[in-house]
């Protein structure tokens, strides 16, 4: 096989010990301290090394992916699928060096690796995001802690840590037991319609240890909620410094309400279409700024780095995978976490059931074929290739609706029976009225 590369190295990353290969030389081996890592970096300098590929192990790349940039090395994050080693050969040593082959021979595909300002907002939106399962999780455990007394706030309230519910969770917590104060305590739209069954609800059989337990997960939903706050006061630090935008009117029409986990962050919408140039997802059904910004900290701001909507959607996961052999064919899809195509992902979800998207109807159509998994994958890579178009070629997407795309349907419709029936001879009677 043809080289390509010829001054390259190739690296395996643990926890503990760095492993590099060059060609023409024995492999060598560095701690994982910076002071090592340093090292490396100048041992790679001095035999005139350009280019190196490495794994993306965890997290263990990035202080060295960073280190080899900054000394003018072109670094190439790979997948450790890719780089599989022949079966019963599996070793560090032979890792590294099986990497630096098929680097030399451009056998291996870069990684997207966030830089610049993009890194800071995906980092604080992952840590954003992980407190929210956090919290949830103490919402189930305060669920969990009434129905041992047997509380059953669960099935009259839609969510108990709205406020109506959190406001007498905090009062039991303090001492109150009088059922008409409690109640006093929901929201008037409560007291006029469920009056009655949240009296019932409120009668339990009180327990110091049920209690503790609704103490501690109430105090623990706080203590994530703070953490939520001061990372929606980071990212929109970034946000600003990105954007630059002033107040929000001057954005293009209204915006889509955020009905979960909305950030904190002031004209959200407006610098989000300043950092991308002026163009706004949002005119894309089903995703809101919060899902814009979501993506932003997953694939930034440029787009163009994938040559088409087909190389972007294959990158997300979206795309159905190839498995033939002989007579069989399969789908197989890639494997892994692919946080970006999920966005896409939760956003079709909530628009499948929707009587006025026309996308929803489209994935109505796929479920029932092959199910509601397939449905939800082919709406969003549909969104995919439709948010790749806005951000690169300024694709002005318009919805049209249900009754638009019924109609496309039955001129299709139509074209396949017109020509079946000039296939089977039929009369004209019969003819025109398939047209």
């Amino acid at each position: 096989m043809e080289r390509i590369r010829e001054n390259a190295a190739g690296i395996d990353i643990g926890a503990k010990l760095v492993f590099v290969a060059l060609e023409g030389q024995p492999v060598k081996q560095f701690a994982t301290f910076t002071e090592d890592f340093n090292q490396l970096s100048a041992y790679l300098v001095k035999h005139g090394i350009e280019t190196v590929a490495m794994e993306a192990t965890g997290f263990y790349w990035s202080i060295l992916y960073e280190i080899l940039e900054d000394a003018g090395i072109d670094v190439w994050l790979v997948d450790g699928r890719e780089t599989k080693q022949v079966p019963g050969r599996k070793t560090d040593v032979k890792d590294c060096q099986w990497i630096q082959e098929l680097h030399c021979h451009g056998m291996l595909n870069r990684c997207f690796v966030a830089k610049g300002k993009i890194k800071e907002p995906r980092r604080y939106q992952r840590l954003r995001e992980d407190h929210i399962r956090s919290s949830s999780m103490h919402i189930n455990h305060m669920n969990q802690a009434l129905t041992e007394m047997n509380l059953r706030l669960k099935q009259v309230l839609s969510q108990i840590h709205g406020v109506s519910g959190m406001k007498m969770i905090k009062a039991i917590l303090e001492g109150e037991r009088d059922r008409q104060v409690l109640l006093r305590m929901c929201d008037k739209r409560i007291i006029n319609n469920k009056k009655e069954e949240v009296l019932k609800a409120l009668e339990g059989k009180y327990s110091d240890c049920g209690l503790f337990a609704l103490r501690q997960a109430y105090d623990a939903y706080y203590f994530y909620q703070e953490q939520i706050r001061q990372c929606d006061e980071k990212i929109a630090v970034i946000i600003q410094e990105m954007g630059g935008y002033g107040e929000d009117k001057d954005l293009p029409g209204k915006r889509k309400l955020i009905r979960h986990h909305k950030p904190n962050v002031e004209n959200l919408g407006a610098n989000l279409i300043n950092i991308f140039d002026g163009k706004d997802a949002t005119i894309l059904s089903g995703l809101t700024d919060y899902n814009w910004l979501q993506l932003l900290s997953e694939v930034g701001s440029d787009l163009s780095r994938w040559p088409s909507e087909k190389h972007f959607t294959s990158w997300l996961g979206l795309s159905p995978g190839q498995h033939h052999s002989g007579k069989k064919k399969k789908n197989r899809r890639k494997k892994g976490q692919f946080k970006a195509g999920q966005i896409f992902r939760q956003a079709s979800e909530s628009m499948i059931n929707s009587k006025k998207i026309a996308l929803g109807q489209f994935g109505r159509r796929i479920r029932a074929r092959k199910g509601p998994a397939f449905a939800i994958k082919a709406m969003a890579r549909k969104m995919a290739e439709q948010y790749w178009r806005i951000m690169v070629k300024g694709f002005d997407f318009v919805e049209q609706g249900v009754e638009k795309y019924e109609e496309q349907l039955l001129a299709q419709k139509r074209k396949t029976f017109t020509r079946l029936a000039k296939e089977l001879n039929m009369d004209e009677t019969q003819y025109q009225m398939i047209r």
